[in-house]
């Protein structure tokens, strides 16, 4: 998967706020194992507005697909940011029926 804006040179530490991002972030290593059946994962992905960046790590506001709940205020440590990139706004979907 590849995205049109590249990962800041500083990493996470360059994000600005305002900037869409997808933080990939690390699981409790106590917490639940995600499983899509048959492959274990100890990572998690977030899609959101950078709020604020500090050497605690990120807070984002997360951006939900519209209709499916409301956006918060998530935490992520900086041990648990195992990558993070700009990615493009949310692509506006067309109303009515194809053509």
């Amino acid at each position: 998967m590849t995205f049109a804006t590249p990962t800041p040179a500083g990493g996470w530490h360059d994000l600005r706020p305002g900037t869409r991002v997808v933080v990939r972030r690390r699981l409790p290593p106590a917490g639940p194992v995600v499983s899509d059946g048959g492959t274990a994962h100890r990572w998690t992905d977030l899609i959101g507005y950078v709020v604020e960046v500090s050497d605690a790590g990120l807070r984002l506001r997360t951006d939900p697909v519209p209709g499916r709940g409301e956006p918060k205020e998530v935490d992520v440590a900086a041990p648990d940011i195992e990558a993070a990139k700009p990615i493009p706004p949310r692509p506006v979907r067309r109303s009515g029926p194809p053509r």
